[in-house]
């Protein structure tokens, strides 16, 4: 199913490279995958867009899934603001904002009629929004976003993120209080990411099998531990008289278990529909049945000496643990296969040298193909996206601006 060397290699004859470059039968394909997998729940899938970053790719990820899909949980309210010029709606801001002009424009996007929700999890946050709601003669939705870490041992050993401080039906029913003392707020749901589950991999071959193990067990734990804070954080809410009109989880890895709590009325994924390569590595059977759909192109410009190779660009790293000597978060080398980073340069600032196997043979100006190890943030590194479609005669068919063509840069 994947595209071959080869389909890359004429697809892209005439194109100038360094090139971001998207399979669009893969996406097409890696969308129906998640949309079978989630589908006996009946939940609604809300996709991130931090993962696609692509506002064309997003509409057609949305046109593909029809029903089944519920808008977009974005990352800034700038982006949810542009988001709405090109005609999306039903917008989720996650990550909670503090600064009056973004709050404001949040505020104004409300004024308007555009259906946004914002997250909290401090009543500084409702104390600013309510500020700025009032001033606009609004009440701005917000959702609760709760703590979904494991903690032992009194939380000194902590699993997850740190993001919230709201992890006890206390903690939600004290900022849900607050929430209805505001008069520019209105509560409407909670949010949880499990990322203990949904980001840990747990079958990387340079992990030793006890890691591996205790990985598995780590995220299987978790489950149970997410599913019973999460009914208790609802169940709460709802005792005080809240009507939650969303209860949003889930991420790419962990849509299996989400899709299976009863508490839960959507979920959230982005990175399943291109697939980085980060998620190479876990043991769920949906995630091992997607397909790489993302990539970078590379040219070869220099051959500095047999057995290797070096292309123009290339360090495009991911964000996060950095671990595994960098590979963790460097890109991967795809096709042809045969080819690796140099653990001295990795992916360079300017250009990336590789190193070439016996048997394998690139030379200049022949293209190689990337995968980043991230989903969306490779897309802060080009104007636009090559969309290939045709398989085996696969061709340039369109091209997409992503934010960064579009002239916006959020975070």
């Amino acid at each position: 199913m994947s595209l071959s060397y080869e389909a890359f290699k004429r697809a892209l004859a005439s194109e100038r490279l360094p090139a971001m470059v998207v399979d669009l039968d893969a996406l097409d394909r890696n969308v129906d995958r998640v949309l079978a997998l989630i589908a006996p729940s009946k939940l609604p899938l809300r996709v991130a867009t931090k993962s696609v970053r692509v506002p064309a790719l997003l509409r057609r990820i949305l046109t593909r899934g029809g029903a089944a899909m519920r808008g977009l949980m974005t990352y800034t309210i700038d982006e949810a603001a542009l988001l709405a010029t090109q005609g999306f709606d039903d917008l989720f801001v996650a990550y909670p904002q503090t600064s009056r002009s973004d709050l404001e424009r949040a505020a104004g996007l409300v004024a308007r009629g555009v259906t946004l929700r914002l997250a909290v999890d401090a009543e500084p946050h409702l104390r600013r929004i309510s500020e700025v709601g009032e001033a606009h003669g609004v009440r701005v939705p917000v959702v609760i976003c709760a703590d979904m870490s494991l903690r032992l041992l009194g939380d000194r050993i902590h699993l997850g993120v740190r993001r919230s401080p709201i992890a006890t039906p206390e903690d939600a029913i004290a900022i849900a209080r607050a929430a209805s003392e505001l008069a520019g707020v209105t509560l409407v749901g909670l949010m949880g990411y499990e990322a203990q589950i949904a980001g840990l991999a747990d079958d990387h071959a340079s992990d030793a099998p006890p890691m591996r193990a205790a990985k598995r067990s780590v995220r299987s734990m978790s489950v149970r531990v997410v599913r019973e804070r999460r009914a208790a954080l609802v169940r709460a809410l709802r005792a005080e008289g809240h009507t939650l009109s969303i209860v949003n989880g889930g991420g790419t890895a962990s849509l299996d278990s989400t899709t299976n709590d009863d508490f839960v009325t959507e979920v959230t994924c982005g990175s399943a529909f291109f697939k980085p390569h980060l998620f190479d590595n876990f043991t769920n059977a949906h995630v091992r049945s997607l397909e790489p759909a993302c990539f970078f192109a590379l040219e070869v410009t220099r051959v500095p000496a047999p057995g290797f190779a070096t292309c123009l660009g290339g360090g495009y790293v991911a964000s996060g643990d950095a671990g595994r000597g960098g590979r963790t978060s460097a890109p991967l080398p795809w096709l042809p296969g045969g080819l690796a980073l140099l653990a001295g340069e990795m992916a360079g600032e300017v250009q990336t040298p590789l190193r070439v196997a016996p048997g394998a043979s690139v030379t200049h100006g022949d293209p190689v193909i990337f995968r980043h190890a991230k989903a969306g943030e490779i897309a802060e590194r080009f104007t636009h996206a090559l969309l290939l479609q045709g398989g085996s005669d696969a061709r340039v068919v369109d091209r997409a601006l992503t934010y960064r063509g579009l002239g916006a840069c959020f975070v």
